[in-house]
């Protein structure tokens, strides 16, 4: 796992953030299509199979990896386990993530995680469904890692100089999963009202838990 930590200013223009999506060093779409053609070509998978297993990861949404952060919010136990062995934990709530390490962390207060894949886009699919394009992009890939506090600020989520910013490389054997601060005002709701509250991109450290209905 590579951790990178920023805790200084950079000098950057808070514009709007949009990544190239159609940047030609995205590389992972020529591979995955040299990929598909090959389990066909070698009758290892039909054209037909492999359509209907990308539709059921495309209808998979973030709720799964929110009803982790619901119940991680609300019982400290399975909070711990969570961050302890993140694997384990989710497999409680019926979401097996196989063949990859799951590792939890925790925003507080003073401290602020931050996920990308350097490389390429690695991402915990069975908890978040399929990575944002800009997720993938050349241009987050990058940026996040060098000026994590300006692309935070390109999202809407501004953080006091004194909260120390982390950002977290997913690599083909490990996966992340932050776990947002509760926001203040939760105390009296439900899992179900807590989890939807949680967004994808304070799943992945772009954003903050939503704040409850009538809340600033």
């Amino acid at each position: 796992m590579s951790t990178h930590t920023h805790d200084h200013d950079h000098d950057h223009d808070h514009t709007t953030f949009q990544p190239d999506i159609k940047d030609p060093s995205q590389e992972w779409e020529f591979l995955e299509i040299a990929l598909r053609e090959l389990l066909i070509e070698k009758q290892i998978l039909s054209a037909r199979e492999i359509a209907d297993e990308m539709e059921a990861w495309e209808r998979k949404s973030p709720e799964a990896g929110a009803r982790v952060v619901a119940r991680a919010w609300c019982d400290d136990g399975f909070r711990q386990r969570l961050l302890a062995d993140a694997n384990s934990a989710v497999a409680e709530l019926g979401v097996e993530i196989e063949s990859v390490e799951l590792i939890a962390v925790e925003n507080t207060a003073d401290l602020h995680h931050m996920v990308v894949c350097t490389l390429c886009s690695c991402y915990p699919r069975g908890l978040l469904g399929v990575p944002p394009l800009w997720y993938k992009s050349f241009e987050y890939r990058s940026r996040a890692v060098r000026e994590p506090r300006a692309v935070l600020a390109e999202f809407g989520t501004e953080l006091a100089d004194s909260v120390e910013v982390r950002v977290l490389d997913s690599t083909a054997d490990c996966r992340h999963l932050v776990i947002p601060a509760r926001p203040a005002g939760t105390e009296g709701l439900s899992e179900d009202a807590l989890a939807a509250l949680v967004g994808r991109d304070s799943l992945i450290g772009t954003a903050l838990a939503r704040a409850p209905h009538g809340e600033a």
